[in-house]
């Protein structure tokens, strides 16, 4: 068990909080079939990105725009199989209002369908796709919401589930939680610990600061 100090938390969404694999994949799947791409392609980059850079990457003859808002219109209402990550509402009730956010590389849209559906709190701080200019793994995502938390960013902790988070958390500076809800132990070892569940975490208020064990 490792012990982190740290003045506030950012939680992946997607695998972190909610698990929502069934409908992501689901939905790829669909897309991809329809515009000819091979599923399995789409599925080796797709999770942990913003929708936009996976479909600039992988059909850039397609509007991106109009087809992000056709794609999470579909995910937020493909619910079947979405469900809380165990220990998830816990969790975020456990640590005090204002040191935590979210940062997704979903939409504000899809991100509070999901959030309204697990019956998870509505953090005051939510960083989404469409309010970064660069995505996951870039630092800006988790970057903002240190800023948005008003905390300076090697002082958050992050806790993720995809390799492009984790790689995204540390070029931000901050120590990284990894859950492997959707990518196996072995591509997760770039992060400083990693977990089985969230239910293993504990946090505490001591002395002005966040501590962490996991």
């Amino acid at each position: 068990m490792q012990t982190f100090l740290c003045s506030a938390i950012l939680f992946d969404l997607d695998g972190v909080l909610v698990d929502s694999t069934p409908s992501v994949a689901r939905q790829w799947r669909s897309w991809a079939k329809e515009n000819g791409i091979d599923p399995e392609k789409v599925l080796q980059i797709a999770h942990g990105r913003r929708t936009v850079e996976v479909v600039r990457l992988l059909a850039p003859h397609l509007p991106a725009e109009s087809e992000v808002r056709e794609l999470e219109q579909r995910e937020a209402a493909d619910t079947e199989g979405v469900t809380v990550m165990p220990g998830a509402g816990d969790l975020v009730r456990s640590v005090p209002d204002g040191c935590w956010g979210v940062v997704t590389s979903g939409t504000r849209y899809l991100a509070m369908s999901r959030l309204r559906l697990g019956n998870l709190p509505i953090p005051r701080v939510l960083v989404s796709a469409d309010e970064v200019v660069k995505g996951k793994p870039d630092p800006e995502p988790f970057l903002k919401g240190a800023e948005l938390l008003g905390v300076n960013a090697e002082e958050c902790l992050v806790i993720e589930d995809a390799p492009a988070g984790i790689r995204a958390a540390h070029a931000a500076g901050m120590k990284v939680i990894a859950l492997p809800s959707t990518y196996p132990i072995s591509e997760l070892q770039e992060a400083d610990a990693v977990i089985q569940t969230l239910q293993q975490i504990r946090v505490n208020w001591s002395n002005g600061k966040l501590q962490v064990r996991a």
